[in-house]
Protein backbone atom coordinates (compact mmCIF):
# COMPACT_ATOMS: atom_id res chain seq x y z
CA UNK A 1 0.00 0.00 0.00
CA UNK A 2 2.75 2.31 0.79
CA UNK A 3 4.18 2.23 -2.91
CA UNK A 4 1.01 2.61 -4.38
CA UNK A 5 -0.31 5.29 -1.83
CA UNK A 6 -0.15 8.78 -3.81
CA UNK A 7 -0.22 11.81 -1.41
CA UNK A 8 -2.30 14.18 -3.53
CA UNK A 9 -2.34 18.51 -3.65
CA UNK A 10 -6.26 19.51 -4.50
CA UNK A 11 -5.76 23.26 -5.34
CA UNK A 12 -7.81 25.23 -2.48
CA UNK A 13 -10.08 28.04 -3.52
CA UNK A 14 -11.00 29.03 -7.19
CA UNK A 15 -10.29 26.02 -8.47
CA UNK A 16 -11.21 23.10 -5.80
CA UNK A 17 -15.11 22.97 -6.52
CA UNK A 18 -14.14 22.84 -10.42
CA UNK A 19 -11.60 19.61 -9.38
CA UNK A 20 -14.10 17.92 -7.18
CA UNK A 21 -16.45 18.02 -10.13
CA UNK A 22 -13.79 16.52 -12.54
CA UNK A 23 -12.76 13.75 -10.16
CA UNK A 24 -16.61 12.74 -9.51
CA UNK A 25 -17.28 12.44 -13.43
CA UNK A 26 -14.14 10.26 -13.51
CA UNK A 27 -15.53 8.30 -10.95
CA UNK A 28 -13.82 9.54 -7.00
CA UNK A 29 -15.93 11.00 -4.67
CA UNK A 30 -14.63 13.91 -2.85
CA UNK A 31 -15.41 15.61 0.50
CA UNK A 32 -14.93 18.17 1.94
CA UNK A 33 -14.75 19.44 5.87
CA UNK A 34 -14.73 23.17 6.77
CA UNK A 35 -12.79 22.22 9.74
CA UNK A 36 -9.80 20.33 7.40
CA UNK A 37 -7.25 20.18 5.00
CA UNK A 38 -7.52 16.86 4.28
CA UNK A 39 -10.24 15.96 1.95
CA UNK A 40 -11.89 12.56 2.39
CA UNK A 41 -11.79 10.54 -1.29
CA UNK A 42 -13.35 7.06 -1.89
CA UNK A 43 -9.60 5.58 -2.66
CA UNK A 44 -7.65 3.60 -0.27
CA UNK A 45 -4.53 4.08 -2.52
CA UNK A 46 -4.98 8.22 -2.28
CA UNK A 47 -4.38 10.91 0.27
CA UNK A 48 -5.59 14.12 -0.04
CA UNK A 49 -4.34 17.76 1.10
CA UNK A 50 -5.89 21.36 -0.04
CA UNK A 51 -3.26 23.27 -1.07
CA UNK A 52 -3.32 26.87 -2.72
CA UNK A 53 -2.73 26.48 -6.33
CA UNK A 54 0.15 29.31 -6.52
CA UNK A 55 2.17 26.94 -3.70
CA UNK A 56 1.62 23.43 -5.13
CA UNK A 57 4.23 23.25 -7.51
CA UNK A 58 6.66 23.91 -4.80
CA UNK A 59 5.28 20.83 -2.30
CA UNK A 60 5.21 18.86 -5.00
CA UNK A 61 8.89 19.46 -6.00
CA UNK A 62 10.14 19.20 -2.88
CA UNK A 63 8.50 15.62 -1.86
CA UNK A 64 5.46 16.61 0.76
CA UNK A 65 3.31 16.13 -2.21
CA UNK A 66 3.39 13.23 -4.53
CA UNK A 67 1.58 14.88 -6.92
CA UNK A 68 -0.75 17.88 -7.47
CA UNK A 69 -3.01 19.83 -9.69
CA UNK A 70 -2.18 23.41 -10.31
CA UNK A 71 -1.60 26.23 -13.18
CA UNK A 72 1.36 25.98 -15.67
CA UNK A 73 1.38 29.44 -14.78
CA UNK A 74 2.59 28.57 -11.04
CA UNK A 75 5.24 25.75 -12.32
CA UNK A 76 6.72 28.15 -14.10
CA UNK A 77 6.29 31.23 -11.61
CA UNK A 78 7.92 28.63 -8.83
CA UNK A 79 10.50 27.43 -11.59
CA UNK A 80 9.62 23.96 -10.48
CA UNK A 81 11.28 21.19 -11.01
CA UNK A 82 8.29 18.34 -11.57
CA UNK A 83 7.28 15.81 -13.87
CA UNK A 84 3.66 16.66 -15.83
CA UNK A 85 1.64 13.74 -15.87
CA UNK A 86 -0.98 15.51 -18.43
CA UNK A 87 -2.47 18.88 -19.19
CA UNK A 88 -6.38 19.20 -18.29
CA UNK A 89 -8.39 21.29 -19.74
CA UNK A 90 -10.54 22.87 -16.89
CA UNK A 91 -10.21 26.05 -14.67
CA UNK A 92 -12.56 27.89 -12.35
CA UNK A 93 -15.38 29.32 -15.43
CA UNK A 94 -14.26 27.62 -18.34
CA UNK A 95 -12.50 24.86 -20.75
CA UNK A 96 -10.87 27.37 -22.06
CA UNK A 97 -6.83 28.92 -21.00
CA UNK A 98 -6.70 31.14 -18.22
CA UNK A 99 -4.45 34.31 -19.61
CA UNK A 100 -2.02 36.56 -17.85
CA UNK A 101 -2.43 39.60 -19.51
CA UNK A 102 -0.45 43.22 -19.24
CA UNK A 103 -3.35 45.73 -18.82
CA UNK A 104 -2.90 49.79 -18.11
CA UNK A 105 -5.86 52.11 -17.51
CA UNK A 106 -8.19 52.74 -20.61
CA UNK A 107 -6.72 56.71 -20.59
CA UNK A 108 -2.89 55.34 -20.47
CA UNK A 109 -0.43 56.76 -23.24
CA UNK A 110 0.91 53.44 -22.60
CA UNK A 111 0.73 51.59 -25.84
CA UNK A 112 3.50 48.45 -26.00
CA UNK A 113 5.57 46.88 -22.94
CA UNK A 114 8.44 49.67 -24.18
CA UNK A 115 6.66 52.11 -23.01
CA UNK A 116 6.69 50.92 -19.32
CA UNK A 117 10.37 51.68 -19.30
CA UNK A 118 10.88 52.76 -15.72
CA UNK A 119 7.76 52.23 -14.62
CA UNK A 120 5.91 50.89 -11.89
CA UNK A 121 3.98 47.12 -12.33
CA UNK A 122 1.89 45.14 -10.15
CA UNK A 123 1.27 41.44 -9.93
CA UNK A 124 1.34 38.72 -8.29
CA UNK A 125 3.22 37.13 -10.38
CA UNK A 126 6.74 38.32 -10.12
CA UNK A 127 8.82 35.91 -11.59
CA UNK A 128 6.66 35.72 -15.09
CA UNK A 129 6.47 39.29 -15.29
CA UNK A 130 10.37 39.64 -15.04
CA UNK A 131 11.35 37.30 -17.44
CA UNK A 132 8.73 38.83 -19.77
CA UNK A 133 9.94 42.23 -19.11
CA UNK A 134 13.54 40.71 -20.10
CA UNK A 135 12.33 39.47 -22.83
CA UNK A 136 11.86 42.73 -24.30
CA UNK A 137 14.32 44.56 -23.19
CA UNK A 138 12.43 46.25 -20.82
CA UNK A 139 13.40 47.14 -17.09
CA UNK A 140 10.38 48.21 -15.02
CA UNK A 141 10.08 47.87 -10.68
CA UNK A 142 7.58 44.90 -10.19
CA UNK A 143 6.00 44.80 -6.93
CA UNK A 144 4.48 41.60 -5.36
CA UNK A 145 0.40 41.98 -5.33
CA UNK A 146 -1.52 40.83 -2.53
CA UNK A 147 -5.03 41.01 -4.35
CA UNK A 148 -7.09 43.42 -5.68
CA UNK A 149 -4.60 43.93 -8.28
CA UNK A 150 -6.94 45.78 -10.82
CA UNK A 151 -7.86 48.53 -8.57
CA UNK A 152 -3.90 49.26 -8.17
CA UNK A 153 -3.73 51.68 -11.44
CA UNK A 154 -2.93 54.58 -12.23
CA UNK A 155 -2.34 56.07 -8.23
CA UNK A 156 -0.21 52.59 -6.83
CA UNK A 157 0.88 51.25 -10.30
CA UNK A 158 1.26 52.23 -13.95
CA UNK A 159 0.41 48.92 -15.01
CA UNK A 160 -0.33 45.54 -13.77
CA UNK A 161 0.14 42.03 -14.72
CA UNK A 162 -3.45 40.09 -14.17
CA UNK A 163 -5.12 36.94 -14.88
CA UNK A 164 -8.60 36.91 -16.70
CA UNK A 165 -10.83 34.52 -18.57
CA UNK A 166 -13.56 36.45 -19.71
CA UNK A 167 -11.85 39.71 -19.40
CA UNK A 168 -15.11 41.07 -17.37
CA UNK A 169 -13.11 42.37 -14.34
CA UNK A 170 -10.96 43.79 -16.21
CA UNK A 171 -13.38 46.42 -18.36
CA UNK A 172 -15.37 46.50 -15.08
CA UNK A 173 -11.95 48.20 -13.76
CA UNK A 174 -11.79 50.52 -17.08
CA UNK A 175 -8.50 48.60 -17.60
CA UNK A 176 -7.38 47.79 -21.06
CA UNK A 177 -5.14 44.68 -22.44
CA UNK A 178 -1.65 46.38 -23.40
CA UNK A 179 -0.22 42.85 -24.49
CA UNK A 180 -0.64 38.95 -23.68
CA UNK A 181 2.26 37.71 -20.98
CA UNK A 182 1.40 33.66 -20.73
CA UNK A 183 -1.46 31.67 -21.43
CA UNK A 184 -2.03 28.67 -18.67
CA UNK A 185 -4.05 25.68 -18.42
CA UNK A 186 -4.22 23.03 -15.31
CA UNK A 187 -1.95 20.62 -15.44
CA UNK A 188 -1.29 17.37 -13.28
CA UNK A 189 2.21 17.34 -11.88
CA UNK A 190 4.20 14.74 -10.11
CA UNK A 191 7.28 14.35 -7.83
CA UNK A 192 10.08 13.44 -10.19
CA UNK A 193 11.64 10.63 -7.17
CA UNK A 194 7.61 9.24 -7.08
CA UNK A 195 7.24 9.16 -10.82
CA UNK A 196 9.94 6.90 -11.00
CA UNK A 197 8.16 4.42 -8.17
CA UNK A 198 6.37 1.92 -10.77
CA UNK A 199 3.51 1.68 -8.30
CA UNK A 200 2.92 4.95 -8.25
CA UNK A 201 3.26 6.13 -11.65
CA UNK A 202 0.69 3.58 -12.87
CA UNK A 203 -1.70 4.67 -10.27
CA UNK A 204 -0.79 8.32 -11.77
CA UNK A 205 -1.34 7.24 -14.99
CA UNK A 206 -4.86 5.78 -14.10
CA UNK A 207 -5.44 9.10 -12.55
CA UNK A 208 -4.72 11.08 -15.64
CA UNK A 209 -6.31 8.20 -17.61
CA UNK A 210 -10.16 8.68 -16.45
CA UNK A 211 -10.06 12.50 -15.61
CA UNK A 212 -9.06 12.74 -19.26
CA UNK A 213 -11.65 10.81 -20.92
CA UNK A 214 -14.46 12.89 -18.80
CA UNK A 215 -13.07 16.03 -20.37
CA UNK A 216 -12.48 14.48 -23.64
CA UNK A 217 -16.55 13.54 -23.87
CA UNK A 218 -17.68 16.78 -22.47
CA UNK A 219 -19.75 18.51 -25.41
CA UNK A 220 -20.42 14.79 -26.82
CA UNK A 221 -23.36 12.89 -27.15
CA UNK A 222 -24.06 9.12 -28.98
CA UNK A 223 -26.39 8.51 -31.74
CA UNK A 224 -28.07 5.22 -32.22
CA UNK A 225 -30.68 4.82 -34.99
CA UNK A 226 -31.32 2.26 -37.55
CA UNK A 227 -31.06 2.36 -41.09
CA UNK A 228 -32.07 -0.01 -44.36
CA UNK A 229 -28.91 -1.20 -46.25
CA UNK A 230 -29.74 0.76 -49.38
CA UNK A 231 -29.28 4.09 -47.31
CA UNK A 232 -26.75 3.31 -45.05
CA UNK A 233 -23.74 4.86 -47.88
CA UNK A 234 -26.11 8.35 -47.51
CA UNK A 235 -26.17 8.16 -43.81
CA UNK A 236 -22.94 7.70 -43.65
CA UNK A 237 -22.61 10.75 -45.76
CA UNK A 238 -24.28 12.88 -43.02
CA UNK A 239 -22.34 11.80 -40.12
CA UNK A 240 -19.41 13.95 -38.92
CA UNK A 241 -17.99 11.05 -36.67
CA UNK A 242 -15.70 11.41 -33.65
CA UNK A 243 -13.89 7.91 -35.30
CA UNK A 244 -15.88 5.50 -38.41
CA UNK A 245 -19.22 5.20 -37.14
CA UNK A 246 -19.94 1.56 -35.89
CA UNK A 247 -22.48 -0.44 -38.23
CA UNK A 248 -23.51 -3.56 -36.86
CA UNK A 249 -26.25 -6.32 -38.83
CA UNK A 250 -29.88 -6.88 -36.94
CA UNK A 251 -31.73 -9.74 -37.35
CA UNK A 252 -33.29 -8.10 -40.43
CA UNK A 253 -30.47 -8.39 -43.33
CA UNK A 254 -32.08 -6.03 -44.89
CA UNK A 255 -31.40 -3.47 -41.76
CA UNK A 256 -28.09 -2.10 -40.08
CA UNK A 257 -27.64 -0.41 -36.72
CA UNK A 258 -25.69 2.56 -37.19
CA UNK A 259 -23.83 3.92 -33.87
CA UNK A 260 -21.67 7.35 -33.90
CA UNK A 261 -20.68 10.00 -31.85
CA UNK A 262 -21.53 13.62 -32.54
CA UNK A 263 -21.01 17.46 -30.74
CA UNK A 264 -24.00 18.13 -28.80
CA UNK A 265 -24.53 21.22 -30.77
CA UNK A 266 -24.85 19.49 -34.01
CA UNK A 267 -27.65 17.24 -32.81
CA UNK A 268 -30.03 19.62 -33.62
CA UNK A 269 -28.97 20.09 -37.14
CA UNK A 270 -28.23 16.57 -38.43
CA UNK A 271 -30.85 14.66 -36.55
CA UNK A 272 -33.53 16.14 -39.33
CA UNK A 273 -31.06 15.45 -42.06
CA UNK A 274 -31.07 11.81 -41.08
CA UNK A 275 -34.44 11.50 -40.30
CA UNK A 276 -35.30 13.03 -44.33
CA UNK A 277 -32.51 10.35 -45.48
CA UNK A 278 -34.14 6.96 -43.91
CA UNK A 279 -32.83 7.08 -40.39
CA UNK A 280 -35.52 5.53 -38.11
CA UNK A 281 -35.24 4.95 -34.53
CA UNK A 282 -32.67 7.70 -33.46
CA UNK A 283 -31.83 7.59 -30.17
CA UNK A 284 -29.52 9.82 -28.47
CA UNK A 285 -27.65 9.27 -25.25
CA UNK A 286 -25.15 10.68 -23.01
CA UNK A 287 -21.40 10.15 -23.02
CA UNK A 288 -19.53 10.07 -19.81
CA UNK A 289 -16.28 9.68 -20.91
CA UNK A 290 -14.27 9.15 -24.48
CA UNK A 291 -11.22 6.80 -24.10
CA UNK A 292 -8.63 6.85 -26.83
Amino acid sequence: MTDKLIKLGIPAGSLQDATAELFKKAGYTIKFSSRSYYPEIDDPEIECMLIRAQEMARYVEQGVLDAGITGYDWVLENNAQVHEVCELMFSKVSRRPVRWVLCVPNDSPVQTVKDLEGKRIATEVVGLTRNYLAKHGVTAQVEFSWGATEVKPPKLADAIVEVTETGSSLRANNLRIVDEVLQSTTRLIANNSAWKVPAKREKLENISLMLKSCLAAEGKVGLLMNVRRVDLANILQQLPALQKPTVASLSDPDWVDVNTIVDESYVRMIVPRLKAAGATGIVEYPINKIID
